[in-house]
């Protein structure tokens, strides 16, 4: 959710350069930003505070910082900073909004708002720098001849996953009008969408055989994704896809709505009060039977496409 905050930073900030420390894999993400350096790290080289602070004189040493932006705030991140710091720069930090958080996710809380979105707060962090950004909040795409739907199933936690079964029955409904492409990732859910797209005429899965970049392409090229609160949103959101996405016990009122995505375009049951009951997806159900998700009927998302 970084990146579309980078691409309107760098527009309207012309004079700035960003050298953005991660992941390598997560290089393919940040294509095609002017002014910006993706510089990819293997963490597993870097560990304990002392691995960390190697890194951070690595940096030092390879590039020229005015200031520190930690968009992260995490224990590795917050190690950076203290040596950041401790060499005289000033570091500015993501506000995550954790106890407001935790106040929408009581499911005693009966009077739930929405909170400021998620690109919002990276937004946030260049402006306590100084600068001036505004959010278009747009889709954009980068391809016109879009073929397809695209339909990702999976989600880290089952509290963000609709029933498989239900799932099964969303894909075989869309195969009528269209060809259905599935995304996935590990060896279960290959072996799952493997499956489908053997009973589900005019489907492919493409889970596990592309690579980060080549799934980006494919999703660019895509009409429509439908996708849980999950990582495939978000990929729709950085190529200009629209996305149909589907929300258990997460809620797009914690702001984590993909970028320039519609609310039009969610999919989930308004009158459960315990809703959202995490952030994440990662809480057992309170009630015991995840009515957020079971209560979620296969022509609701079919009346949204």
């Amino acid at each position: 959710m970084t990146v579309p905050v980078f691409r309107e930073f760098l527009e309207q900030n012309p004079e700035i350069q960003i050298v953005m420390v991660s992941r390598e894999y997560f290089a393919p993400l940040f294509q095609n930003l002017p002014r910006f350096h993706f510089h990819g790290v293997d963490l597993s080289k870097y560990k304990g505070a002392t691995g960390l602070y190697r890194l951070g004189r690595e940096l030092l040493h390879n590039f020229q910082f005015e200031s520190v932006a930690d968009f992260h705030d995490v224990i590795r991140s917050k190690a950076l900073d203290f040596y950041f710091k401790s060499k005289g720069f000033e570091v500015f930090k993501l506000d995550k909004g954790k106890d407001e958080k935790e106040r929408l996710t009581d499911i005693w809380n009966i009077e739930k708002k929405p909170l400021k979105r998620t690109v919002e707060r990276y937004a946030d962090v260049f402006r306590q720098m100084g600068y001036s950004l505004v959010l278009e909040e747009k889709l954009k795409s980068i391809c016109t001849d879009k073929q397809g739907v695209g339909f990702a199933p999976f989600a880290r936690h089952k509290g963000k996953m609709l029933p498989l079964e239900k799932s099964f029955q969303l894909a075989q409904e869309l195969s009528k009008f269209s060809k259905v492409f599935f995304f996935g990732g590990g060896k279960k859910e290959e072996e799952i969408l493997n499956i489908w797209e053997k009973k589900i005429p005019h489907s492919q899965s493409l889970a596990g055989k592309l690579s980060l970049d080549e799934e980006l392409k494919k999703i660019a090229e895509l009409k429509l994704m439908i996708s849980m609160d999950s990582a495939n949103m978000h990929l729709a959101s950085l190529v200009g896809t629209r996305c149909i996405s589907i929300w258990g016990a997460t809620h797009p009122y914690a702001g984590f709505l993909g970028y320039g995505q519609s609310e039009e375009d969610v999919v989930q049951i308004k009158d459960l009060t315990c809703r959202p009951c995490s952030v994440f997806g990662d809480k057992k159900c309170y009630r015991g039977d995840w009515a957020c998700l079971e209560e979620i009927s296969i022509q609701q998302i079919l009346d949204k496409i």
